[in-house]
């Protein structure tokens, strides 16, 4: 039996990856199946119901024209609990059964600033476990995590492994991978950082599938439809979609068989994913937000809101993505409008507060690409430029204390972020912050297009009665 070692089993996860293998497993191929765990103390209630249920769980997913369907997944054969040495999945990771160890930490969970470089100015987290990697104890990164892990690999003989990123994360492998060099090098371990170099792969990989918090009412619908109480129920859209770089050093799964397309490149699907979707996704959650929406679909539904992300994508973010001299295999106008339509959906509940998170990792890696393309080009920014005005108003909110739910953002220092808004000039601030934009910081034609972009949220919110 070959194992995937997957790191992180939240909901994606088991709405995505995890369904791609049931599938494989349903077709007749059992030569792979999963095992996973947490490298964080958090989900108890669910792994423990997991454990319970030897891994298995009911998927709901309904489609934009309200069709719900039932499948109860399987492809979880080993669920680890959660040690705080790591104890089982540093067992599993040095497996020679283990072929692949993939992950999912969302894209924050990477430390990385603008040039791929950890910030360990920024993160105490990060800092504290290059201490604990130094003194040979696994930390609660993903870094820590993986070096303990492959330390043991290595130990043990085991072999090459493929390390895959299945989060949302603009060239994910090669990125995740950057980070995980350097973090071996700065803990000073010249033997793991050689044989990591020699030994793993770090494919690409783009994911795609709506998966909202499971919510108690999931559970219930479960019960309803199919006799099964399952405290790990989850639910997600119809769509799925996974694109992997078929860069695998010690074998695969025959995804291919069940719907991934294992690609050469992933970049033109990446950039039309992170672009068009997430970061649409993210201006209709801040904009809802601010105008007294729970749901996304809610945002999407209002005129004025879908406009917003309509322009966005129209506007600026379409002519940088295809152009006479690189044009774009995916047909983006089409994309837009089915991106859209995928929000709209009433059935999927998916809220502002799980969207509008992590707004510290969403500008740098989702907006500001087609802001300094735009600019490079000398081409206006007047679309883009509401999406981080969105988020500068929905962050004063936030240090006003009227956001009406629990703000999450591993990027954000708090502090610095009161700072911004509390400042005499908050626009100006706002582009000032490195973290946010890079080599576009304080860049007067951002601040002139932010001025202007957030006297057009003044208004919008003025204007729109509240819900």
């Amino acid at each position: 039996m070959n194992v995937m070692l997957h790191l992180g089993l939240g909901s994606f996860h088991r709405a995505h990856q995890a369904v791609y293998l049931d599938a494989l497993i349903r077709s007749g191929d059992t030569s792979w199946a999963l095992a996973g765990g947490n490298i964080r103390p958090d989900m108890a209630e669910t792994i423990a119901a997991l454990i319970q249920q030897d891994g298995a769980y009911t998927l709901e997913t309904i489609s934009p024209a309200g069709e719900h369907r039932y499948q109860r997944i399987g492809s979880i054969r080993q669920v680890i609990a959660y040690q705080p040495d790591l104890a089982g999945l540093i067992e599993q990771g040095a497996s020679s059964e283990t072929k692949i160890i993939s992950f999912t930490v969302t894209e924050a969970g990477y430390y990385l600033d603008a040039q791929n470089r950890l910030d360990l100015e920024a993160f105490a987290d990060l800092r504290a476990d290059l201490d604990a990697a130094r003194a040979g104890r696994p930390g609660a990164t993903i870094y820590g995590a993986l070096t303990a892990i492959l330390r043991a690999r290595m130990a043990s003989g085991a072999g090459p492994v493929t390390l895959l990123n299945c989060d949302n994360l603009r060239h994910n492998g090669e990125r995740s991978r950057a980070g995980l060099l350097q973090f071996i090098g700065l803990i000073g371990d010249e033997a793991l950082l050689a044989w990591v170099e020699a030994h793993t792969t770090s494919p690409n990989a783009m994911v795609d599938r709506i998966t909202p918090r499971p919510t108690p009412d999931v559970r219930e619908r479960v019960l309803a439809a199919t006799g099964s109480d399952d405290p790990a129920a989850l639910m997600g859209e119809s769509f799925i979609q996974w694109v992997i770089e078929d860069r695998f050093i010690a074998g695969r799964p025959a995804w291919e068989t069940v719907g991934v397309e294992m690609v050469d490149s992933v970049d033109a699907y990446e950039e039309a994913k992170i672009r068009l979707l997430n970061a649409t996704h993210s201006c209709i959650a801040w904009a809802g937000t601010l105008v007294g929406y729970r749901y996304i679909h809610e945002g999407t539904q209002d005129p004025a809101i879908r406009q917003l992300a309509y322009d966005y994508v129209t506007d600026d973010t379409i002519p940088v993505l295809d152009t006479p001299e690189h044009p774009c295999p995916i047909d983006l106008p089409q994309y837009r409008d089915v991106v859209l339509d995928r929000f709209a959906n009433p059935a999927i509940q998916d809220t502002n507060q799980r969207v509008a998170m992590d707004g510290f990792s969403k500008i740098p890696g989702f907006i500001a690409p087609t802001l300094r393309e735009r600019l490079a080009r000398g081409e206006g920014i007047a679309s883009v430029a509401m999406l981080p005005a969105l988020f500068l108003a929905y962050l004063q909110r936030w240090h006003q204390g009227r956001i009406p739910y629990t703000y999450q953002d591993q990027a954000m220092d708090p502090a610095a972020a009161h700072a911004i808004c509390a400042a005499a000039d908050p626009v100006a601030a706002f582009c000032a912050d490195a973290v946010l934009w890079g080599d576009l910081a304080a860049d007067a034609r951002l601040v002139d297009a932010l001025r202007l972009a957030s006297a057009r949220v003044e208004r919008f919110v003025a204007e729109h009665p509240v819900s």
